[in-house]
């Protein structure tokens, strides 16, 4: 069943937020600590949207439930959470379309995310629900081991 879903941007004073957010899902879970280790921290992510990322927040009766952030430059979807609880509502795609947006605006031609390497993955399918294609694993790096999608301009 699909809830109204209000998305804003992100504002610095959201970071926190997103931090909680991120840390609350059960798939792909992982700790502050953990994000950390990957150079993602709230100074960090400061930075990141006075410069070159977008950053918006779904919300369910003004409580936030769900985040998604993109880089203009790298053209890639840097991550898209929602509360478990709230899965399945319609905020995941409100915020994937909206950051799809956001980068098609920026004169991005191909757009690029990351997700677990395991399509029994709620993810997984998700992206491939919304036109994404899986070109392959991710074989050095940080991020090892998961799957790169793609979609290009005027994919649906």
């Amino acid at each position: 069943m699909e809830v109204a879903v209000l998305i804003r941007v992100a504002q610095s004073e959201d970071i926190e937020t997103l931090f909680d957010i991120r840390t609350s899902v059960t798939e792909n879970y992982q700790s502050r600590e953990e994000i950390a280790a990957l150079g993602i921290t709230p100074k960090t992510v400061g930075e990141m949207l006075a410069d070159d990322c977008c950053a918006w927040i779904a919300e369910v009766e003004k409580r936030p439930i769900g985040f998604a952030m993109a880089n203009a430059t790298e053209q890639t979807i840097l991550g898209l959470f929602v509360l478990p609880k709230f899965e399945g509502q319609g905020a995941g795609r409100a915020l994937i379309q909206t950051a799809e947006s956001w980068l098609w605006s920026q004169d991005s031609k191909e757009i690029w995310l990351l997700t677990g390497n395991d399509p029994s993955l709620r993810a997984y399918g998700f992206y491939q629900h919304l036109g994404w294609v899986a070109t392959g694993v991710v074989a050095t790096g940080d991020f090892a081991g998961e799957m790169k999608f793609v979609k290009q301009r005027g994919q649906t």
